[in-house]
């Protein structure tokens, strides 16, 4: 029979964060063997909990969520989402310019599917949650990656993004705070984006969704916040700071110069039409969770366990010959740098199944998220104290033999 073969669609389409080494992983579970996961921010699985009153007000209202919704989504978490843009400063946003997703992810693909047609171009960060480049991939469009500084904490390149930008050239994307690097942008370098953006006319995606997962007082400031004369799409959802990944509650609002963008508007709407609605159960949650107790702010606080967990992995990282890494300001994660002298990596991802196989423990490495060198990785520091002990203790004994195999010992 003719083979069946995938869309020519997919052809630049890759998520390593879900990729080739878990399966591998899960192959090596099922022979029972016990893996150390540290590949993906899925708080549930480390015992992080939802707030007790977001469940309790899905299970309420539980009876109510059989039927679709308005298709951007019901009225009550709408309204709460606008009034959650007013606390950030976003001037200008009324409900309607308010979509609920599955999820970011959801909205994500969306917007990039109303935009883009084959062969414009998107600014995106290096390194990037792979998931913008592949939406940009999928939609037709060509990812440019712009440079992230180590040097400077991981900051964007200003220069860098403007000598890619080109006639072709639509939008740009900004996560802050940056997964896979835990950077937080200072309102200097969100303003010089907005300059860039305003001069060349380009749309501002804003990827937000660890926007209150910060450590040692750091503030962050939404982008969206720093203009009116710009179109933003700002994303943000439940998942990260309400612990509530499984919820698939995720919002995208539309905001600032939205006149010369009715067309883009009405493709946005007739996509959120199509999907009919995002989950109901979800959506119940949004409203209690903005307005409730802000229960982040204890794990990430003085003596919180978030903030114990990054000071633990940090400081066991950067003990390990050859290995660096910026403290995180933001997020769940770390992107540590192996020193290419001590580590001559030609494979990162035969380095990280490598691992995987020798110590059982499960990273993802660095060009799966568009880095563009094979010499770093990403940690996820959600695991307990003991646990971290331990993932970090097989991770020494790893680089400490691969130092050894390679004669840079």
């Amino acid at each position: 029979m003719r083979p069946i073969q995938k869309s020519k669609k997919l052809a630049d389409v890759c998520y390593d964060i879900r990729g080739p080494v878990l399966e591998k992983a899960k192959q090596m579970e099922d022979e029972g063997h016990k893996i150390i996961k540290l590949n993906i921010g899925n708080l549930a699985v480390f015992n992080f909990d939802p707030p007790d009153e977001i469940v309790q007000d899905m299970i309420r209202n539980m009876h109510g969520a059989a039927g679709y919704t308005d298709s951007k989504g019901m009225f009550a978490p709408r309204k709460a989402i606008m009034h959650y843009t007013q606390q950030k400063h976003i001037r200008g946003v009324t409900i309607e310019d308010v979509y609920i997703g599955n999820g970011a992810s959801e909205l994500i693909v969306m917007g990039m599917n109303a935009l883009l047609n084959s062969g414009d171009e998107v600014l995106v960060p290096a390194p990037d949650y792979p998931l913008w480049t592949a939406a940009v991939s999928l939609s037709g469009g060509k990812p440019v990656h712009y440079v992230c500084d180590e040097s400077a904490d991981w900051m964007p390149d200003i220069d860098d993004i403007k000598k890619k930008i080109t006639p072709n050239t639509k939008a740009i994307v900004v996560i802050n705070p940056n997964n896979p690097t835990g950077a937080l942008y200072p309102v200097e370098v969100l303003q010089q984006i907005v300059d860039v953006a305003r001069e060349h006319q380009l749309i501002v995606f804003a990827d937000e969704i660890y926007d209150k997962t910060l450590y040692d007082g750091e503030v962050h400031t939404s982008i969206a916040s720093l203009a009116d004369d710009v179109l933003f799409l700002t994303l943000n959802g439940l998942s990260k700071n309400y612990r509530s990944c499984g919820y698939r509650a995720g919002w995208m609002v539309v905001s600032g110069e939205k006149r010369h963008a009715k067309d883009y508007i009405e493709g946005l709407n007739m996509l959120a039409s199509m999907r009919l609605c995002a989950n109901a159960p979800g959506q119940f949650a949004i409203q209690t969770a903005l307005g409730g107790y802000q229960s982040i702010d204890d794990l990430v606080g003085p003596g919180g366990r978030l903030l114990k967990q990054r000071d633990l992995a940090h400081k066991l990282l950067t003990e390990i010959p050859g290995v660096s890494c910026v403290k995180p300001k933001a997020a769940l994660y770390m992107f540590p740098k192996l020193d290419p002298e001590i580590y001559p990596i030609k494979d990162d991802q035969e380095f990280i199944h490598e691992l995987l196989t020798e110590q059982r423990v499960l990273l993802v490495q660095g060009t799966g998220f568009n880095w563009i060198k094979p010499d770093h990785f990403r940690v996820v520091f959600l695991p307990n104290t003991d646990d971290l002990t331990e993932a970090f203790g097989r991770i020494s004994l790893f680089l400490e033999s691969y130092r050894k195999r390679h004669g840079t010992y």
